[in-house]
């Protein structure tokens, strides 16, 4: 296992690492969602624009949703260039983010392999290979022993269905620990004078002239400035409340992991092909992952034989885990709009903006999607890296077609 980022030894806390208090009646901008793009333009909005009359407001507990309930891949190397632009910015504010929070998000850069199975498998790695290093993404190709120097457990005999032929090598990319991150993020929003307002669910939005004024919530109502949606799979239902129909479906997106095992496993892997990832967290549990249930559903959890089929793809590329036992599964809600990309940016309605569509992509966008949507919100116009994902692109026709496109979307 890649040993700790320097600095990353707990430091003193006092007894609370965020304050937890009432709402006030009125704030200049009310952050729906408290997960990590929320708490991530909280923290931009203050350390960036000094903008801290600000309410990020939760309907559970602090980054309990997606934020609890991904897998914690962080990479760059997606194919087209405003996906790879947005990413790699992210990227970026990850390799300094431990230092930027002075909190230890345990962020590990192992490397992330994308493994090939097919001779188009290869030919379409190694263009996305190219495409990486033309926008100053670290990129590799892989044949089959380099993918055994990087990860010696991974199964490459040419005797299984599906044989590897190689991979995709990002370096850089890696994981972190996910409530780390948004204990960080949080502690960095309230010591700016944030509030941060859990149990305070979003009921309506208060559209007044075209513009939105407010918001209803379970804890009365609270007048705004601006508004500002982070809520994942639940965005639609909120800018359902002013009028929007979002082009957004919500699916169940289940994970799992090991009992705790010893390091084996020293990187990630992603296969498109038998659609499982996995990576072996800090404590020694191995976390994998696999595609959507493909129904709609708001439910935080999955159809069983996702696990299934999971299990078999997870043991034939790493037969070394067949004694394994599963700990614990869980699901998250996952917000897909036709291209696969997310919509980040202004919406119909004034001062009310969007931040959703990130797919099972938005953990690793955290810090750089909280950075350009901060500025989106400050300025009330994009920031050039978030400038191609306005909602307009539906009816333009000018989409970021990722589906399929960069392997596995995780």
């Amino acid at each position: 296992m890649s040993p700790r980022t320097p600095g990353a030894e707990l430091p003193e806390h006092p007894d609370r690492l965020w304050r937890n208090p009432e709402p006030k009646r009125s704030y200049d901008v009310v952050i729906v969602g408290g997960g990590g793009h929320g708490l991530a333009t909280a923290h931009y909005l203050a350390k960036n624009h000094g903008i801290t009359d600000v309410a990020v407001l939760e309907k559970g507990w602090l980054a309990g949703g997606n934020m609890a309930r991904n897998t914690t891949i962080i990479r760059s190397n997606y194919l087209w260039d405003e996906s790879a632009g947005i990413y790699e910015h992210a990227l970026k504010l990850w390799e300094g983010l431990a230092d930027e929070l002075d909190y230890p998000i345990l962020f590990s850069q192992r490397g992330v392999l994308n493994l090939a199975h097919s001779l188009q498998d290869v030919r379409d790695s190694v263009r996305r290979v190219e495409a990486n290093r033309l926008n100053g993404v670290d990129a590799e190709w892989l044949d089959a022993d380099g993918v055994n120097d990087v990860c010696p457990i991974v199964n490459t005999s040419p005797d299984v269905r599906y044989p590897v032929l190689g991979a995709t090598y990002q370096p850089r990319a890696g994981i972190a620990k996910h409530d780390h991150v948004a204990w960080g993020l949080a502690r960095s929003a309230d010591a700016a004078g944030i509030d941060i307002i859990q149990n305070c669910e979003v009921t309506g939005l208060d559209v007044v002239g075209g513009r939105v004024v407010g918001v209803q919530t379970t804890r009365g109502p609270i007048a705004a400035g601006k508004v500002a949606l982070c809520s994942a799979g639940h965005t639609s239902v909120l800018a359902a409340m002013a009028g929007i129909e979002l082009p957004l479906q919500s699916h169940p997106l289940q994970a799992l992991v090991s009992e705790l095992l010893e390091p084996v496993h020293p990187t990630v892997v992603m296969s498109n092909a038998v659609h499982v990832y996995v990576s072996q967290a800090h404590k020694g549990e191995l976390v994998m992952g696999a595609g959507i249930d493909s129904y709609n559903s708001y439910t935080q959890r999955g159809a069983f034989h996702i696990i299934e089929e999971q299990m078999a793809a997870a043991l034939e590329l790493f037969p070394v885990f067949a004694r394994a036992h599963v700990l614990r599964t869980w699901g998250g809600i996952v917000d897909v709009s036709p291209d696969a990309s997310p919509i980040i940016g202004l919406s119909p309605v004034g001062n009310l903006y969007l931040n959703c569509g990130w797919g099972t992509g938005g953990f690793k966008a955290t810090p750089g999607v909280g950075w350009v949507y901060a500025h989106t919100i400050a300025h009330d116009t994009p920031h050039p890296l978030n400038a191609p994902f306005s909602l307009d692109r539906f009816t333009t026709g000018a989409l970021v077609d990722e589906h399929g496109a960069a392997a596995v979307a995780h």
